[in-house]
């Protein structure tokens, strides 16, 4: 049975996955509705521009730019050979979604490589999230801005957590987060520039934490992560991933990208511990990433 190209575009149209093609210079030709989706780009803003030019702009948990180094699309147009991994791409909104992607060239009836193919699937805990906002919106412990937690639920979350961890002895950690220089934000570009900074570093919270672990905005910039069940080893490593993706984050305002950066401070429970303390000391933490240069984290 031979199916028509619309047919073709249709089904792939109407696939749960994103999927964009390529020509030999990476120029976009092709951007199907999940794409829009996920990226929250359209395909009339990206068909016939760079998959690099400030659209997808894929990152690794390092933070480190794939266009501007390993991309595993250039090379499988190199060299023909599918690869996959997981990244984390440029939402049209500023923040990073962690994406699983799979690329592979396309050919023509000689099989000489003419393009690329890339689909990707969003890896976020969203769905957790987005229950997660339906409790909290029936609580009215929703930060309207952000729709991350907020201050009374992060409150009521951390009692919970620390009875967790004495009937239970289950660990757990904060990190008290603070967006570096970020009244200057506010007095450069104004007020509406600066709620879409808040909202796009809440988005890469939520987008990339795992889904037991709650967010919430704290006050003003500055927000709150509680980590549960986790070493110290893997809970700085969180820590850190959020920085690099923060920092590796953008808007676009007036054609320029805007980004900012965090400090962390970072601390796990202690036997003796209450909630001051335990805030008092991750206080204390983000103080010193703050004067050590901003952009770190620092753990104690």
């Amino acid at each position: 049975m031979r199916l028509e190209i619309n047919t073709y575009q249709n089904i792939i149209d109407n696939l749960r996955e994103g999927i964009y093609f390529v020509d030999q210079d990476r120029v976009i030709t092709f951007w199907n509705k999940a794409a829009e989706n996920i990226s929250g780009f359209s395909a009339a803003e990206v068909e016939g521009r760079s998959c690099s030019d400030n659209i997808l702009t894929h990152v690794d948990a390092q933070g480190k730019s794939l266009c501007l180094g390993y991309c595993p699309l250039a090379e499988t147009i190199q060299d023909g050979n599918s690869r996959e991994a997981e990244v984390f791409l440029h939402h049209k909104n500023g923040h990073r979604v962690p994406v699983s992607i799979s690329v592979s060239a396309i050919t023509d009836k000689q099989g000489n490589i003419i393009g690329g193919v890339e689909m990707f699937s969003d890896i976020s805990s969203r769905v957790a999230n987005d229950l997660r906002i339906k409790e909290l919106e029936k609580l009215a412990l929703l930060d309207n801005l952000t729709q991350l937690a907020n201050r009374n639920f992060i409150q009521r979350e951390l009692a919970n957590r620390f009875e967790e961890n004495k009937r239970f002895n289950v660990s757990f950690g904060i990190l008290l987060i603070d967006i570096d220089h970020f009244k200057k934000v506010n007095d450069t570009y104004g007020h509406d520039i600066g709620d879409r900074v808040l909202k796009f570093v809440a988005d890469t919270f939520v987008s990339n934490a795992r889904p037991f672990d709650v967010y919430g905005r704290w006050g003003g910039e500055e927000f709150m992560g509680i980590i549960r069940n986790i070493d110290e080893k893997n809970f700085v490593s969180q820590g850190n991933r959020m920085c690099r993706l923060i920092e590796n984050s953008y808007i676009i305002h007036d054609n320029q990208k805007l980004q900012v950066t965090i400090s962390v401070g970072a601390t796990i429970i202690r036997k003796d511990d209450t909630a001051e303390s335990l805030i008092k000391r991750a206080d204390g933490l983000l103080y010193g990433s703050k004067k050590s240069g901003r952009n770190r984290l620092t753990v104690g």
